[in-house]
């Protein structure tokens, strides 16, 4: 016998012995088709459960979606239980409808704020970054780029305790209690100056709150007023030949604002400015009459590099503060003229009686102890601010707003 025709024999008893071997197997193990097999519409519903107590292993809400049998059921799952509907069931109406018994400060939201939200919101719930700002926009949504914030464009207070105790903090949601949620939406409104430092949000005086916007909104009626023109066979005629971009948009902020290093040499020219006006009238006194007056000139000296720095340090007063050309009251005084201006003087501004009953007038010395810390150094006062810590930031922002007489 040759070499290749023992080859070939050793192949073809090899390969009928895996197959004696298949067949064996098949036999023994895999079931046949039955001749009725059920279909998936056709499985028994899960027998009720009637224990308190979640059963291990099933899933939470049986599905119920007929099958193509048309009276047959999924089959999985079980009816959720009611403390674990309530788990889930937050969700607060304007009228009130399901707001837990409970109140909270606009004292205690300030801090609760502060540690829970102000990373992402600002501590004056101003914002930061790209983050949504929740206060301020008063008077804006007629504006081509509105600012829609709680106090300008909600229309319900409701929507504020809702969200904020389903999902807040990010990243850590439903950590608050039912008075934490209270204090933080108290804070909130204070943000936006709908009610006064002392005011105390409670289940008992929600819907007493009116929100500014609260009339702003219509019944959205487009279901019978536009989708029929919408679903109506699309015109075919009369396309143009070609499609070509008329518009751009005009705000661009989706991501934060790279262009501070820039304008710091404008800024510090423009800060330079009331040094050289000062430059002459130390230059002046010739006689020894004058000689006396020469040490407070000194004094008053204006530092444009030490104002250069106040003005990073005055980002964290934009928010409430404007200054410059054009400055008007927002949040808190337009604040030009500030040093060396009287207490509560801004026109227009409708101040805390703390401040109002304040007297005197803004030394650098009564702005540093001030800036410093707000509450501390005014009892009653508004300014929520929880103050510079730094000295070198309270010398450099007070020399700042020395650039704005």
């Amino acid at each position: 016998m040759s070499k290749s025709l023992k080859l070939f024999g050793a192949a073809t008893l090899g390969v009928a012995g895996v197959m004696v071997v298949a067949v064996n197997f098949a036999d023994r193990n895999i079931a046949g088709m039955p001749a009725e097999p059920q279909l998936l519409g056709a499985l028994p519903a899960p027998e009720p459960v009637e224990t308190a107590e979640a059963p291990q292993g099933l899933l939470v809400g049986a599905a119920q979606a007929a099958t193509s049998a048309g009276d047959g059921k999924f089959g999985l799952g079980r009816t959720a239980l009611p403390e674990e509907v309530a788990a889930w069931d937050h969700d607060i109406s304007p009228d009130g409808t399901g707001l837990p018994v409970g109140a909270g400060s606009v004292e205690d939201g300030e801090m609760l704020f502060e540690d829970n939200c102000a990373s992402c919101h600002g501590s004056f719930a101003e914002g930061v970054g790209n983050w949504p700002k929740l206060a301020g926009g008063d008077g804006t949504l007629n504006h081509a780029d509105p600012l829609k914030t709680v106090g300008s464009f909600w229309p319900y207070l409701s929507t504020v305790y809702d969200y904020v105790h389903r999902s807040m903090p990010f990243g850590n949601a439903q950590i608050l209690s039912d008075d934490e949620v209270y204090a933080i939406t108290a804070y909130i409104l204070y943000s936006n100056d709908l009610v006064d430092d002392e005011f105390v949000l409670s289940n008992e005086n929600f819907t007493e709150v009116e929100m500014p916007n609260s009339e702003g909104f219509i019944v959205d009626d487009r279901a019978e007023t536009e989708y029929p023109q919408w679903r109506a066979e699309p015109c075919m005629e009369a396309c143009k030949d070609e499609v070509e971009i008329t518009m751009r948009a005009t705000v661009l902020d989706v991501t934060p604002d790279q262009a501070g290093s820039e304008a710091e040499p404008a800024a510090t020219e423009a800060a330079a400015a009331p040094a050289e006006d000062a430059a002459p009238a130390a230059a002046e006194p010739e006689t020894a009459e004058a000689a006396p007056a020469e040490p407070a000139v000194q004094e008053a000296a204006f530092d444009p590099d030490l104002a250069a720095e106040g003005e990073k340090v005055f980002n964290k007063c934009k928010a409430c503060h404007q200054v410059g050309e054009g400055a008007s009251n927002r949040t808190g005084p337009e604040l030009n003229g500030i040093v060396g201006r009287e207490v509560a003087a801004a026109e227009g501004f409708k101040y805390s009686d703390a401040m109002m009953e304040h007297g005197g007038t803004w030394t650098p010395e009564e702005l540093r102890a001030f800036l410093a810390n707000p509450r501390q150094d005014l009892k009653g006062t508004r300014m929520a601010f929880a103050g510079l810590r730094k000295d070198e930031d309270l010398d450099a922002v007070i020399e700042y707003l020395k650039s704005f007489p």
